[in-house]
């Protein structure tokens, strides 16, 4: 498929989804809607196993939504956007691939909450971040408050929208809301470099271990505990879990299925 605001490319089987539309990366219908289609082709692709978020925009990883967007939206317009905006969150709960964010230049509204739910956030040195919703009496749509909450704990998060200033990458660090500072000019290699030692491992384990972590970490332990067993059962009948075994036994390199 052809897209129009996203550049799309592979390698060493990490798919890279880069925001790609002039000049702030601000989403419009079409490219929220590409961003869907995107990261559905790369999970259902074999030869992937790990996903980048990224930008092809140097000063920009996303503004956000286009304000446009909303001038005089009706509410039924909002309820479709919102919907939208949830089904992405959806998809991205209920991935069984790594998901990783090279996040440079700024990251703001939507275009942050997306990388919010994702499993290991790199942010480039000079990377700002934030939510300035407030700013137009308006909140996060793409599950910010929720993820927020959960990464910064209440104050934090509740400080962070209600000031809707923008952080800078040391800032957002410490905050816990990026888990990587990379110079500005080499984030996209270690970005690489990491997921692909990531591709490296059993495509199996990775998928239960992000099920386990992020469907069994919102509920309660027992819960959690539930899912775990069921992971570890399914993955001890595979052909990969007898291959590790025979792997370490055998000092050699595992061959995954």
């Amino acid at each position: 498929m052809n897209y129009q605001y996203l550049t799309l490319r592979t390698k060493d089987r990490v798919g890279w989804i880069e925001h790609n539309r002039p000049p702030i990366n601000a989403f419009n219908w079409e490219m929220l809607h590409e961003v869907s289609t995107a990261l559905e082709a790369l999970l259902k692709d074999p030869k992937v196993r790990v996903i980048v978020f990224a930008s092809a925009i140097e000063k920009y990883f996303s503004s956000g939504a286009e304000i446009r967007t909303f001038d005089r939206i009706s509410i039924k317009g909002i309820k479709e956007w919102i919907s939208t905006c949830h089904g992405l969150v959806s998809q991205i709960h209920q991935a069984r691939k790594p998901l990783l964010a090279a996040i440079r230049g700024i990251a703001a509204s939507g275009g942050l909450e997306i990388v919010l739910h994702c499993d290991i956030r790199f942010a480039a040195a000079d990377a700002r971040l934030g939510h300035p919703e407030i700013n137009i009496a308006f909140i996060p749509t793409i599950g910010a408050t929720q993820a927020l909450v959960r990464l910064l704990g209440r104050p934090r998060a509740l400080r962070f929208l209600y000031e809707g200033n923008l952080v800078s990458a040391e800032e957002a660090h410490a905050m816990g809301l990026v888990d990587l500072i990379c110079s500005s000019d080499r984030i996209n290699e270690e970005v690489q470099a990491y997921a692909s030692l990531l591709a490296q491992k059993s495509a199996r384990a990775l998928a239960a271990i992000r099920r386990t972590i992020t469907e069994g970490g919102t509920l309660p332990f027992d819960e959690g505990l539930k899912i775990e067993f069921e992971s570890a059962l399914k993955l001890a009948d595979t052909k990969d879990f007898s291959e590790g075994i025979s792997a370490f036994m055998e000092k050699r390199k595992p061959t995954w299925d």
